[in-house]
C-alpha cells in the first residue's frame, strides 16, 4: 500500500466511523448473533492475492457489524462504561501510524516524555500528591498483578534474586474483599503466593470490606506462622461500586507492614471532581493504585493507569538492563519498560493526552456529575415504585436492582430476574447485565456512555417496566 493509497483508504475509514457513531442508536444494543456466525461468512483460508479495499469494507458491513455489541450506544448500560470518545481515537490512529516502539527513552523520546506529562496531569486531576509516579500498563489485570509482585518482593526480601518463595518459612498472604475484582484471585496466583494463601473477606451492609474482620483474619494468620503481605482494597467494586474505607485499611497495612494496593478502576475517574475525593480518603497511605482511563474517562481502550508512591521498588522488581538496550543518558531519563511487564510499549499516552486536551477538565467533570445526576434520578424512581427496589447503595453511576413480584422468591425470584432481563437485551433496546449479590441474582445498570442523557435513562425505567409486565403474562 502506497502512502497515497493509505490516504484514500484512510478517507473511507473516516467517514465508515464517523457515519457509525452518527447513527449507533439506530442498531440494536446488544449483538444477538449465534456463535460461529460471524465466523462461517469469512473465508476459511486467506486470500492469495491482493484484495479491493472496497471488497474489505463490504465484508466490515456484512459480517462484522452484525457481530458487534456496541459499547458507545447512549442504550448500553452493561459492564462499565468504555467510552471512545473520538478525540482519543484520533489519538490511538496516531500511535499506530507513527508506528513506534518504546524501549527505552532514546528509542522514542517523545513516547516517555508525554507519558510522563499525560500521568502527571491526572496525578494532579485526581489530587494525589507530588509523591506519586504514573505509568501507563494495559489493563487492571496487568496492575494489579504488578501490585502483588511488587508486594511479594517489598514481603520477602526481594526472594526473585534467590530462592523465589520455594523456601519461604512464612508463606506470604493476600487479602481482599469477596467483592473484589476476579482479577485479584487471578493476579494472586500468578504472582505465586498460592490460593491456600489467598484470604476474601466478607463484608459490612454496605458491600464494604469489613475492617474488623479483616484485622482479626491477619492476626489468626501471624498466630499460624503466616506472612501478612498485601491487601487489595477497592474503591467502586464491580458488582456494586462499594467504597471500602481505605484510611482504616491503610492503618492496618501500615501496622502489619503490608503493601496496600486500591482497586479504583471504573470509580478512579469520579477522583476529577472534588466532591468524590472522600471515596478514597486515606489513599496517600496506600503504595500503589490503579485507574482505568479506558472505562468512565473516555480513553479509547486500553490504557490503564498504575500510580505507586514507590517507583524505586517497583523498577527493582521489574529493571532488565540488556546491553544493547542501554545509553548514554539512561541515568538521566525513565525507561518505562522498567515499569511494567512488556519490554516493549506502544504511543499509548497519545490518546490520553488527545482527550484532556480536547475536552478539558471542565468537560469530562461535566459528564461524569450528568451520569452521576442520571443514576440518582433512576434510584429514585425505583425506590418511589411498588414491588422494585434497589439492592446497594448509589454512590457512582451504578444502580443495582431487583423487581419482586408478591409471593415470588428465592429461586423462581431468581427466574424471574434473569428473564425480564433477558427480554431487554434480545429485544435490542438496552443492554443490561445480572450478577449474583447475597447469593441471588440482580440486574446492574451502569451509567456512562458518552451520548446517554436522561431521555435515555427515563426510555431505560420505562422498558424495564414493560419487560416485567410482558414476563407476568
Amino acid at each position: 500500500m502506497t502512502p497515497e493509497e493509505f490516504r484514500k483508504m484512510g478517507y473511507q475509514i473516516i467517514d465508515w466511523i464517523a457515519d457509525y457513531r452518527a447513527k449507533v442508536d439506530d442498531y440494536d444494543v446488544m449483538s444477538t448473533i449465534q456463535p460461529g456466525d460471524v465466523r462461517n461468512k469469512l473465508p476459511k483460508s486467506p486470500p492469495e492475492s491482493r484484495e479491493t479495499f472496497d471488497s474489505i469494507l463490504s465484508d466490515l458491513d456484512d459480517a462484522i457489524v452484525p457481530g458487534i455489541t456496541h459499547w458507545n450506544h447512549p442504550s448500553y448500560f452493561a459492564y462499565f462504561p468504555g467510552n471512545a470518545v473520538l478525540s482519543s481515537i484520533l489519538g490511538d490512529f496516531l500511535s499506530s501510524g507513527i508506528g513506534g516502539v518504546g524501549l527505552n527513552w532514546q528509542s522514542m523520546p517523545a513516547l516517555t516524555e508525554v507519558e510522563e506529562v499525560v500521568t502527571d496531569w491526572m496525578r494532579q486531576m485526581v489530587g494525589l500528591s507530588s509523591e506519586w509516579d504514573g505509568v501507563i500498563q494495559d489493563t487492571a489485570s496487568t496492575s494489579s498483578l504488578i501490585a502483588l509482585l511488587c508486594a511479594r518482593e517489598y514481603g520477602s526480601d526481594y526472594s526473585q534474586m534467590n530462592t523465589g518463595l520455594q523456601k519461604s518459612d512464612s508463606p506470604l498472604v493476600v487479602y481482599s474483599s469477596i467483592q473484589s475484582h476476579s482479577s485479584v484471585k487471578k493476579a494472586a496466583l500468578l504472582a505465586g503466593f498460592g490460593l491456600d494463601h489467598v484470604r476474601f473477606i466478607d463484608t459490612d451492609e454496605n458491600y464494604a470490606l469489613d475492617v474488623k474482620k479483616l484485622e482479626s483474619t491477619i492476626k489468626a494468620d501471624i498466630e499460624n506462622g503466616l506472612r501478612p503481605c498485601a491487601i487489595i482494597a477497592t474503591t467502586g467494586t464491580t458488582s456494586t461500586t462499594a467504597i471500602d474505607p481505605i484510611a482504616d485499611i491503610a492503618t492496618i497495612a501500615e501496622t502489619y507492614d503490608m503493601w496496600l494496593h486500591v482497586d479504583a478502576a471504573m470509580a478512579g475517574s469520579a477522583m476529577i471532581l472534588p466532591e468524590c475525593r472522600w471515596m478514597w480518603n486515606g489513599i496517600e497511605k496506600a503504595d500503589s493504585i490503579v485507574i482505568n482511563a479506558h472505562k468512565w474517562l473516555g480513553v479509547v481502550f486500553d490504557c490503564s493507569l498504575y500510580y505507586t508512591r514507590k517507583s524505586e521498588h517497583l523498577i527493582r522488581v521489574m529493571s532488565t538492563n540488556p546491553s544493547y538496550l542501554q545509553t548514554a543518558v539512561d541515568q538521566e531519563t525513565k525507561s518505562y519498560r522498567d515499569w511494567g511487564i512488556p519490554l516493549g510499549r506502544r504511543f499509548r499516552s497519545l490518546k490520553l493526552w488527545f482527550l484532556i486536551r480536547e475536552q478539558g477538565i471542565s468537560g469530562l467533570q461535566e459528564r461524569i456529575r450528568r451520569d452521576m445526576e442520571n443514576a440518582q434520578w433512576l434510584f429514585q424512581q425505583i425506590e418511589a415504585t411498588p414491588e422494585w427496589e434497589v439492592v446497594a447503595p448509589v454512590q457512582l453511576q451504578t444502580v443495582c436492582v431487583r423487581h419482586i413480584p408478591d409471593g415470588v422468591a428465592d429461586d423462581e425470584l431468581d427466574k424471574h430476574t434473569l428473564r425480564w432481563a433477558n427480554v431487554i437485551n434480545s429485544s435490542g433496546a438496552a443492554y443490561l447485565t445480572p450478577a449474583i449479590l447475597d447469593g441471588r441474582w440482580m440486574v446492574r445498570i451502569s451509567i456512562g456512555a458518552e451520548n446517554t442523557t436522561l431521555d435515555h435513562v427515563k426510555a431505560l425505567w420505562s422498558t424495564m417496566q414493560d419487560a416485567v409486565r410482558s414476563t407476568d403474562e
